[in-house]
């Protein structure tokens, strides 16, 4: 699973990054060292607007999203804290993705993601959590396979008050790969940046072409590092989470 991860790139970088057309200053998100479930993130999509007559061409939008997916038809949306994650071999299946999968994709930018394994302390005997920050080599930027959802608050009559909508997205996982795989059996699947465009077509709805560009982590040259226990709690969070123990 990918429960943690850091995405600290500015929105200026992400916009030319990506290919971003539209994007609104006035949802600027802060840097985190430590993104936790139900944070606001960073997704790159692409919508039709709504005016302009039928057919308008999408616009690559750079979006800010609560993690923690929450489908249209969920009674509440603390049901999000527990869909963090889909699994790439069931999300086209599942009764909680499968619509997401098919119309609204996003990738999620992140400058690598934490896992933890378990180890046993030889002096006590206790075993503990140790977190592993994992991370392109070259200091890319990974674009994490991503979907969102609208979900409609029914307590607000205004269909058109921005406060009826709630976006939400969910990330990707795979089996792991490289230095990954010796952390934890899974991790969040990156794209290609050949595949980006693709994923992102809101127009591309086969599931089998959309499968085929989820077969393999993008650029699986990654590296692992211990750090410090302090990114347990989603209280910390500067670059000194980053710092190898």
């Amino acid at each position: 699973m990918c429960g943690r991860y850091v995405s600290t790139r500015s929105p200026q970088d992400l916009v030319r990054l990506f290919g971003v057309t539209d994007w609104r200053p006035d949802e600027t998100l802060t840097p985190s060292w430590n993104v936790a479930p139900t944070d606001d993130v960073y997704a790159v999509l692409e919508r039709a607007p709504r005016e302009g007559g039928a057919g308008p061409a999408p616009r690559r939008q750079l979006r800010p999203l609560r993690w923690g997916l929450v489908p249209s038809w969920a009674e509440d949306p603390k049901i999000g804290s527990r869909m963090i994650n889909a699994r790439v071999e069931t999300v086209h299946d599942k009764p909680a993705y499968r619509r997401a999968f098919s119309r609204h994709r996003c990738l999620l930018p992140a400058d690598g993601f934490y896992e933890w394994t378990t180890t046993k302390d030889a002096a006590t005997g206790r075993t503990r959590k140790q977190p592993y920050f994992i991370h392109p080599a070259d200091g890319r930027v990974m674009a994490l396979a991503g979907l969102y959802a609208y979900w409609r608050d029914p307590r607000i009559e205004n269909a058109d008050d921005p406060g009826a909508w709630l976006m939400t997205c969910t990330i990707l996982t795979t089996e792991a790969t490289d230095a990954a795989g010796r952390v934890h059996p899974r991790m969040p699947l990156a794209l290609a940046p050949d595949h980006y465009a693709a994923w992102l077509d809101p127009h591309h709805d086969d599931p089998a072409e959309l499968r085929a560009l989820l077969t393999r982590p993008a650029d699986g040259d990654l590296d692992a590092r211990p750090v410090s226990s302090a990114v347990n709690n989603t209280r910390n969070n500067d670059a000194h989470l980053l710092d190898a123990v």
